[in-house]
């Protein structure tokens, strides 16, 4: 006999981060799996070290890193875990961020200035990554900076869920924070039923970072309850400055869909004293004691995560999960 014949096994193996480690816990109750024991460290200097305690060779690897404050430092421990992965011999590794860093970075405004949303993609493809599987990206063009496949989830139905209920019976629109959030809202009112769509007229100095202008809001609101809906949240200065535009022209409640909720300060205090009675989000990122207000509500996204993992593992398809949104 000419050659050895193997019976082709696959084994999903789950690691994680310690950005976020609950969300990995969550995903693997979900799966079944529990996450990888692993050695994570850092030498006085700051250099992180990493080493995974079981054999990795041949697995399907699924690294689950939520890259939140202290950006640099959690995105480049994901590239030293894939970095390992690759040296261990896995047979495919799949990055998972829940939030993709860098996001905002996506082009350039003016010259001189980096795209780093596409180094964020060259230094996961040149650590050994083969896919990345994310939630709601900043701008839908950033799957084509990385060469191999991204699967990009959506969270909008776990939202509206939600929504629809607390709100049910009550007249909505749905409104963009800015014109650059039209085509999600559009989705919103679809997703809601064709309820109307405004949107918020504003201005942003390109030159200050989280610093807007909101001039005016352009649609049917008085009367209604009005939902902002966003990917993120940082330092609230555009939803803050929204639900004014939004009250003062006479909205009769105001709330916040959003997926990343960084809450980078003085977020959770511009929440607090704004017009907004609700706001809405997943936990793609950890959030601290100090930063859960009481009207904020916090929806899991590990079932959604989980069920794209199991896609991916079992050779499926992504994109029914949402009835072919892409």
């Amino acid at each position: 006999m000419g050659s050895i014949v193997a019976e082709n096994r696959k084994s999903l193996m789950l690691f994680s981060g310690r950005g976020f480690p609950e969300l990995a816990n969550q995903i693997g109750e979900v799966l079944g799996v529990a996450p990888t024991p692993t050695d994570s460290y850092e030498f006085a200097n700051g250099e992180i070290f990493v080493r995974f305690k079981e054999s990795v060779r041949g697995s399907d690897a699924f690294v689950v890193q939520s890259v939140t404050h202290g950006v640099n430092r959690w995105m480049m421990e994901t590239l030293i875990m894939v970095d390992a992965l690759k040296r261990g011999s896995a047979k495919r590794i799949t990055v998972v961020l829940p939030f993709y860093p860098y996001a905002r970075q996506d082009k350039k405004h003016r010259g001189r200035e980096p795209i780093s949303a596409r180094l964020i993609a060259d230094l996961l493809r040149t650590a050994g990554a083969h896919r990345i599987l994310t939630v709601d990206l900043h701008t839908a063009q950033i799957q084509g900076f990385f060469d191999g496949p991204v699967d990009h989830l959506f969270a909008m139905d776990i939202l509206a869920r939600y929504v629809e209920e607390r709100f049910a019976g009550r007249p909505m629109t749905v409104v963009a924070p800015d014109s650059g959030r039209v085509r999600v809202a559009e989705r919103w009112t679809d997703r809601l039923g064709g309820c109307p769509l405004a949107f918020i007229h504003k201005t942003r100095d390109p030159a200050k970072p989280n610093q807007v202008v909101a001039n005016r809001v352009v649609g049917d609101v008085e009367g209604r309850v009005c939902l902002i809906v966003d990917d993120m949240i940082d330092t609230g200065g555009t939803i803050y400055k929204a639900s004014e535009i939004l009250h003062e022209a006479g909205a009769s409640d105001i709330a916040v869909a959003a997926t990343h909720a960084l809450l980078s300060d003085p977020a959770t205090e511009r929440l607090k004293n704004s017009r907004i009675s609700e706001v809405v989000v997943t936990n793609t990122l950890p959030l601290p004691p100090e930063k859960r207000l009481d009207k904020l509500t916090v929806l899991s996204i590990a079932p959604l995560l989980a069920r794209a993992i199991h896609e991916v593992f079992d050779d499926g398809s992504v994109t029914t999960l949402f009835g072919g949104l892409s």
